[in-house]
């Protein structure tokens, strides 16, 4: 059977339920798993009853009104973590570590980051280099190890992932030091789901609310699911759902969901 993962940076889950309703709908509530960004809610205002009519148990690392993910399960959680053992990881709610029976999921909402030389800037190069090194000392050398890391991650991997790549060069989630770190985690042996089954296709995830940029496919790829290799085998396909993010009469996210179809791993 297939195991259907969702990432998707929901940009305030209370202000998003008509939309996930909708959508929930739309597909025939086939998604197993939803990593959801961008929360924007504590514990006691996450509505868990919403998520639960669709059969979803919910682990949550929120804050209020900033950052937070939630991953909703179908599927049983062996384990999961919210604590990471650095104040870089753990002072901002923007890591969530779940195993299942046979493989571990991190999801992850990295920071968005500033111009260069801001504060901003440099908290989100320091907080990768956290993050990688939480990885390693976490799973050590994850090549033989079945880890899905999923989120958005605030950065475009190649010029290709953004509409207009001279206008945006050097700019937030272009800069050659935030690539550089995407680079850096996916070397310990990440793998880009997307680009292994859709090499050459141009595809965004995420687009500015101004100017109707949706509308005019005027995006970037920041949300991705990369996987070890261990899973090459067991991905079948990788997709952007669109419907999500194409919608008028209720307000969507800024992001579109990416979705990973996986067999075996049920």
């Amino acid at each position: 059977m297939s195991l259907k993962i969702a990432s998707f940076n929901i940009n305030s889950v209370r202000s998003r339920l008509p939309l996930l309703e909708a959508w929930f709908e739309h597909r025939g509530n086939d998604l197993d798993i939803l990593c959801m960004q961008e929360i924007k809610a504590e514990e006691d205002k996450y509505p868990r009853d919403f998520f639960q009519r669709f059969g979803y148990k919910c682990y949550l690392n929120v804050q209020k009104r900033y950052n937070g993910v939630a991953t909703c399960s179908k599927p049983e959680v062996k384990y999961f973590s919210k604590v990471f053992g650095h104040p870089l990881l753990d002072e901002q709610k923007r890591l969530l570590h779940t195993d299942f029976e046979k493989f571990s999921l991190v999801n992850v909402y990295a920071p968005h980051g500033d111009l260069r030389g801001t504060d901003k800037f440099y908290y989100k190069l320091e907080w990768y280099d956290a993050f990688i090194d939480w990885i390693k000392n976490k799973f050590g050398d994850v090549k033989d190890k079945k880890i899905i890391l999923t989120g958005d991650f605030n950065i475009t991997m190649e010029d290709r992932d953004v509409y207009n790549p001279v206008a945006l060069a050097d700019t937030i989630g272009t800069m050659p030091e935030e690539r550089e770190k995407l680079r850096a985690l996916l070397e310990l042996g990440f793998l880009d789901a997307f680009r292994m089954l859709h090499p050459d296709e141009i595809q965004y995830t995420w687009w500015d609310y101004k100017g109707a940029k949706i509308w005019k496919n005027e995006g970037m790829r920041i949300d991705y699911i990369f996987i070890t290799p261990p899973l090459k085998d067991h991905l079948v396909d990788v997709e952007v759902d669109m419907w999500a993010r194409r919608k008028n009469k209720i307000k969507p996210s800024d992001h579109a969901p990416v979705i990973g179809t996986f067999e075996g791993l049920d």
